[in-house]
């Protein structure tokens, strides 16, 4: 009895070191698979790599499974509902070190500041951190890059140019919060040979520069065409705005086009336009002294003591909603059409809409075409907002600003690299000089009209070359209004030819 437990045992025992054998010779078989497997992917990593870095010169001989093309191919065959993205191939370069950039001012401003600073971290061959937006400006804004466009397309469409990261890397990150980083504004209306010679030695030294002012620095004129076409493609192409903008900017785009053609009007008339400017016709004393109080609170309004008659007569005024009315009916604008008013508050609200209204009954804003539940998460959001009035007014038959801002200036060279779509480019300082002497009567309603349709014959966005004016640069044409380097003139029709960036 014994005998037969050791021998039961025995044969236990032995049963069991032969499974112990079987689970390892397993456990390798797996782990020989595994490896592999791993190692056959990162190979296919490298090669895709390769192809898209060296292109044909390594991989000539390689079968087309190999190929970007190919690869495009794939997805739309597996995919053919979903849109495809294709991503340009990474650029490689020695990194300089890294640009923090703080945009500030409006939407507008920052939109272009961010194209100048793309340009210049590419330049400068450097790393450029995802710009920080304006928050503690006039409009208050707390928005971040990413609330207001698309973060991820901004990098990958422009990896092949500069590399862009959301944060620093968490090395360099630490220097930054041990003080380590060079902060400064750089000189308004530099000429790129600034940055390579001024900045980029302060980026080789400190690893990190922040660059705390973006507005306008970065000339108009005389960069590499390299350069200015750069620009053009961060701000038409590389800035999309996010999704939920998109969508709601294409909702209203469609319910305006519905009703037929629609006319959008930038009608500079908000309150802080007013109190900036120090322009107050219309005005009545009470809205005067509100408008002078609000200008002497704001420290970096720097013109305090502003003539506003003076400054209406030089045109450096916004025209006023009955000017505009005037104006609009001067130029023959179909009294039915649908007018969008793409502004903030209009300031003196009805009262002072009224003669627009009288004269355009089809006026509508965001705020009367939408559900205020699809505008909850866009208040108190500025930025945003005018957002959403950009992509309405690159969507529309007439585009028409009543003062030359940011946005006038952006829209209308946005819309010059659509196909030179109609925007009308008010001479205000003729308009209220002809509006003067119509209202005193010296001109009948016939003169004006005439006077105003051959004023602004040739002030419909046509193809046209900037002024240049390298003494005064804040007083030539603005690169953003007409980047003419990245539209070109047919030589046959003179019809646009939009140069692909």
């Amino acid at each position: 009895m014994g005998l037969k437990k050791m021998a039961f045992g025995g044969e236990r025992l032995e049963k069991l070191r032969n499974n112990e054998v079987v689970s390892r010779s397993r456990m390798k078989l797996w782990m020989i698979r595994a490896t592999t497997t791993v190692l056959l992917w990162t190979c296919l990593v490298q090669l895709m790599a390769l192809s898209e870095t060296w292109g044909p010169r390594v991989l000539k001989g390689w079968p087309s499974c190999f190929s970007h093309e190919s690869a495009v191919a794939l997805a739309v065959r597996s995919s053919p509902h979903l849109p495809v993205r294709v991503h340009p191939p990474k650029r490689v370069y020695k990194n300089n070190g890294y640009l923090m950039v703080s945009c500030n001012g409006g939407l507008n401003q920052m939109r272009a500041a961010i194209c100048d600073m793309v340009a210049i971290a590419r330049y400068l061959n450097v790393t450029l951190i995802v710009p920080e937006l304006d928050k503690t400006s006039f409009w208050n804004d707390p928005s971040e890059f990413q609330d207001i466009f698309d973060v991820d397309h901004f990098i990958t469409s422009l990896r092949d140019e500069v590399r862009i990261l959301k944060d620093l890397p968490p090395r360099v990150k630490k220097r930054v919060e041990l003080g380590i980083i060079y902060t400064m504004p750089p000189v308004s209306w530099s000429d790129i040979s600034y940055y390579h010679n001024q900045i980029l030695p302060l980026i080789q030294k400190y690893k990190v520069v922040h660059l705390n002012r973006t507005d306008a620095r970065l000339a108009n004129n005389g960069q590499p065409v390299e350069i200015q076409r750069l620009r053009c493609r961060v701000n038409f192409s590389a800035l999309r705005f996010t999704p939920q903008i998109e969508e709601l900017g294409r909702k209203v785009i469609k319910m305006l086009k519905q009703n037929g053609p629609f006319l959008v009007l930038h009608l500079r008339y908000e309150m802080d336009m007013l109190a900036f400017s120090g322009c107050t016709q219309g005005c009545n004393t009470e809205e005067v002294e509100e408008l002078t109080r609000m200008r002497y609170a704001y420290p970096w309004w720097k013109e305090k003591i502003i003539d506003s008659d003076s400054k209406r007569k030089d045109g450096l005024c916004p025209l006023t909603p009955e000017e505009t009315a005037l104006t609009l009916k001067a130029l023959d604008i179909d009294r039915n059409i649908q007018i969008y008013i793409a502004a903030g508050e209009i300031y003196g609200g009805k009262r002072r809409l009224s003669t627009l209204v009288a004269s355009y009954p089809n006026l509508v804003r965001k705020e009367t075409l939408l559900d205020p539940s699809e505008l909850r998460f866009f208040q108190n959001h500025s930025s945003q907002m005018a957002a959403l009035d950009y992509l309405v007014s690159l969507e529309s038959d007439i585009f028409v600003p009543t003062y030359d801002g940011n946005m006038a200036k952006v829209v209308e060279g946005h819309r010059r690299y659509l196909g030179y779509k109609k925007t009308i480019l008010l001479d205000r300082r003729l308009l209220v000089d002809l509006i003067d002497h119509y209202n005193s009567g010296s001109l009948t309603w016939h003169e004006f009209s005439a006077a105003v349709k051959d004023a602004h014959a040739e002030r419909m966005g046509n193809p046209t070359k900037r002024l240049m004016m390298p003494d005064r640069p804040k007083e030539e044409d603005y690169f953003y209004a007409n980047p003419w380097e990245c539209l070109q003139p047919s030589d046959e029709d003179e019809q646009p030819v939009i140069i692909s960036i």
